[in-house]
């Protein structure tokens, strides 16, 4: 199946239809984004080896030391996590770029906005059913 048209993607009344070339900028900037994500996963993914490696032997270490070290290994994880998410997002936005369903609303199905894609292009909510959600929190 051929990709959609770029006209064909969603934009909310009154916004001009997505250009070519304003596709072409959001797949470039969630690839690249999509890169730098994997390339900081992966160093991150070392750094805790290494860290992990460290915390058995720790003889000797005070209190403290191995408190930092704890703190250290759990910040380390937690950055992972939070990339692995967006990396997540990205890869999410660039499948829904390719299907012709980016830029509508996975909850009541109408335009996210053009502009809010442009400004957040992860996004898979318009901005009332965001607020909602929000809400619920």
């Amino acid at each position: 199946m051929a990709p959609p048209h770029p006209g064909d993607l969603a934009v909310r009344a009154g916004e001009e239809p997505w250009t070519p070339e304003e596709v072409a900028e959001a797949r470039a900037g969630l690839t690249a984004e999509a890169d730098r994500l994997r390339e900081e996963i992966s160093a991150a993914e070392e750094a805790l080896t290494g860290l992990m490696r460290d915390s058995g032997d720790g003889a000797g270490d005070d209190q403290a030391d191995t408190g930092s070290k704890n703190a250290t290994r759990e910040h380390e994880m937690a950055l992972t996590t939070n990339n692995r998410e967006m990396l997540y997002q990205t890869e999410r936005a660039l499948r829904r770029i390719e299907a012709g369903t980016y830029g509508l609303c996975e909850s009541c199905g109408d335009p996210i906005g053009k502009a809010r894609m442009q400004v957040f292009p992860r996004a898979t909510l318009c901005v009332d059913c965001k607020q909602k959600q929000e809400r619920r929190l």
